[in-house]
């Protein structure tokens, strides 16, 4: 009867390790995923973070032309 038992447990023993080997493996798995996830991330934070510079940059040449525009029609309006 102890042989059995103890069959039985070493064959719930190999399934726990078998358990634990594949758990760590979709853990090794995982933990690469968000490597990955958070390379991206970083990108495209980088991207968004050039697009609103680049965004500033052309509002203020907006704003420059705008005022320019207004000071040649304020000349216009000398004029007449």
């Amino acid at each position: 009867m102890s042989l059995e038992v103890l069959e039985q447990l070493e064959a719930k023993v190999q399934t726990a390790v078998d358990t634990i080997t594949l758990l760590q493996m979709e853990l090794d798995e995982l933990k690469e995923k968000n490597s990955q996830l958070e390379a991206e991330a970083n990108a495209l934070k980088e991207g968004r973070e050039e697009l609103e510079r680049q965004n500033q940059q052309v509002r203020e040449e907006h704003d420059a032309w705008q005022e320019r525009i207004r000071t040649l029609l304020g000349k216009m309006e000398n004029v007449e």
